[in-house]
């Protein structure tokens, strides 16, 4: 058993495959198991933790706990989180010999499906000195788990100490198992699943980089700086997290790549290479931005909060993708005359009054099938030589 599930931590086994073999092996050994689950802190913005049920004669399920303000009722009141606030290494409650209502409501719902014991154990992934007790709300890296059988007379001597026996294996492969899970979402999340990818998967050399041809689209907010003088930190802070939220998921959905934030803007990419449509989504982007964030300014406005309109240039080129910065601090990111390009067309937007500002590579490409690109002119942009001609989109005219 041990040897098992310690092969499959090497081999990287998906989490819901380790368990339904888990579960089969325990009861190979005579274990009358009914029910587990596996309860996982996970490291994601959105999502606070993971769980993992398997029942007998059904899949191992997967359920996902999104982050709250304040803990949920049903989770207050469950063994678990008793379990966690507790001095205790281990919880059990043998259904069978207590007729009266358990004082845990989810127990009396497992004794109406048939259980009759329960062991329920917390495991830390870091040595812990003095009191096992942790906040249920912020527990340190680990998992949980219990038990369930349904056999009439519980849980035997012999049962519980298979079950405690193969708890260390388990907890190294499931050890494995979310410190890769835990890179991967922290790097999507703070560099994006690309980049994130390329990292994890060791592509993190200096001076290590590509080119590629990319439509590059830079993105800022409108007089973000005489807001950020007027308003509370808070207001600031969810006003940035509105309108980057708009923008980071309609750039996503159009298939761009936000590479980072800077203040009050965002550098992404499309990336032409990868997709000959990269062009015509990067235009649609910007045209669902233009709505998108018009819709979130009334919906702020109706509730007394701050507004602010944004600017954004797109331009296409070859950049060079891939790592810069110091020794032991880099940087995955787009450099080039693109990129420089690209911030000067955003900048020309109060100059030209308008928004959104394509160059010419951005709307030659995106012309044929669009009857909303308009030039404005050609114009001198710092630092590049040639004059440039800049184009927007007409308003209501997308197609």
């Amino acid at each position: 058993m041990a040897d098992w599930v310690i092969q499959q931590g090497l081999d990287g086994t998906e989490v819901a495959d380790l368990l339904e073999g888990y579960c089969e092996r325990l009861i190979g050994l005579g274990v009358p198991l009914f029910r587990l689950h596996i309860a996982l802190r996970a490291y994601h913005p959105e999502i606070g933790g993971l769980g993992f049920n398997w029942v007998r004669d059904a899949s191992v399920g997967r359920d996902q706990f999104a982050h709250t303000a304040t803990p949920v009722a049903q989770w207050v009141q469950s063994p678990l989180y008793h379990l966690l606030e507790s001095d205790c290494a281990e919880l059990r409650e043998r259904l069978c010999d207590h007729p009266a209502p358990s004082r845990f409501p989810f127990l009396e719902d497992l004794r109406a499906r048939g259980a009759t014991d329960y062991l329920a154990a917390k495991i830390t992934f870091t040595k812990r000195t003095g009191s096992l007790a942790v906040d249920p709300n912020d527990p340190p890296e680990g998992f949980l788990i219990s038990w369930a059988t349904d056999a009439p007379a519980g849980f035997s001597d012999a049962d519980l100490a298979v079950l405690r026996d193969a708890t260390p294996p388990l907890a190294l492969a499931l050890k494995t198992s979310s410190s890769r899970q835990m890179a991967h979402d922290l790097l999507a999340t703070y560099l994006g699943q690309d980049v994130g990818n390329r990292v994890l998967s060791g592509d993190i050399r200096r001076g290590s980089c590509e080119v590629i041809n990319a439509v590059i689209c830079c993105f800022d907010l409108q007089g973000f700086t005489k807001l950020a003088e007027r308003l509370p930190g808070p207001q600031i802070i969810d006003l940035l997290n509105d309108y980057f939220d708009v923008a980071v998921s309609v750039i996503e959905a159009h298939g761009g790549q936000v590479l980072k934030f800077m203040g009050d803007g965002l550098l992404a990419i499309f990336n032409l290479d990868a997709d000959k449509d990269a062009a015509a989504k990067a235009v649609a982007a910007a045209a669902r931005l233009r709505d998108d964030i018009s819709a979130l300014s009334a919906a702020r406005t109706a509730r007394g909060a701050a507004t602010t309109g944004f600017h954004l240039g797109l331009h296409a080129g070859d950049v060079l993708y891939g790592n810069v910065g110091g020794p032991n601090r880099l940087d995955f990111t787009v450099i080039g005359p693109a990129v420089n390009t690209a911030a000067r067309i955003t900048a020309m937007s109060n100059m030209v009054d308008e928004h959104m500002v394509l160059s010419a590579p951005v709307a030659d490409a995106v012309r044929p099938l669009r009857d909303d690109i308009v030039s404005l002119g050609q114009y001198k942009l710092r630092g590049v030589a040639a004059r440039q001609e800049l184009f927007t989109l007409v308003q209501d005219r997308d197609t």
